[in-house]
């Protein structure tokens, strides 16, 4: 049990911002590398080691991916103001509020959500 007592609005809104941050992660992980169509490459062989580096040709992302990319964003600058700028943090101030705002981060992990 954490010793500050979070109001559960601002839980649920901490909640809802690493849930979504994770959804973002992982659908970006299924993008191209780029945004725009552009060439790949392939990087000269490096003295004393078999890495080369390079990349295959991007498509870019189609109208629906950029659509989704700006759909997270839009979702996790909302729900970051909310958790930044909620009144909860008033009350608290200095050292207190950086230790509090590290517990709210944390708060899901020791299975405080309800």
């Amino acid at each position: 049990m954490s010793k500050y007592d979070f109001p559960q609005d601002l839980r649920d809104a901490q909640i809802a911002l690493h849930r979504t941050r994770a959804a973002c992660d992982e659908y970006a992980a299924t993008l191209p590398w780029s945004v725009e169509p552009l060439p790949g490459w392939e990087g000269d062989k490096q003295l004393h080691s078999s890495y080369r580096s390079g990349k295959a040709d991007s498509p870019g992302y189609t109208d629906e991916q950029k659509a989704e990319v700006a759909r997270f964003r839009a979702e996790l600058l909302h729900l970051s103001t909310e958790v930044t700028t909620h009144p909860y943090w008033e009350a608290l101030d200095g050292p207190d509020l950086v230790e509090a705002r590290m517990a709210l981060k944390h708060a899901h992990e020791s299975g405080d959500e309800a």
